[in-house]
């Protein structure tokens, strides 16, 4: 089970590291604010709607140091994961 573990640590850390190496910047919706006096009824768009007006947006912007760690690191635990003993259960 901890070799199963291990393995998909890793791999969702390599996925994570080829996807900041595809971006500039990501914007993160934080959601709607609680100030019952500006809120606005929401609009029947459907799943893919723009949000709010009043909503707290966060901008991600990865240094160049980042992506790398996270492929080195999600490779070293791939790894480590592959040289776990398997069990004969």
């Amino acid at each position: 089970m901890w070799r199963a573990f291990f393995c998909g640590v890793g791999i969702v850390l390599i996925i994570m590291g080829i996807e900041c190496l595809m971006i500039d910047s990501a914007v993160l919706v934080a959601g709607v604010l609680d100030d019952p006096s500006s809120q606005v009824p929401q609009q029947a768009g459907g799943f893919f709607s723009a949000p709010a007006q009043n909503s707290v947006d966060r901008v991600f912007k990865p240094s160049e140091w980042f992506p790398w760690s996270l492929l080195a690191t999600g490779s070293i635990v791939l790894l480590y994961s592959i040289s776990l003993r398997k069990n004969a259960g």
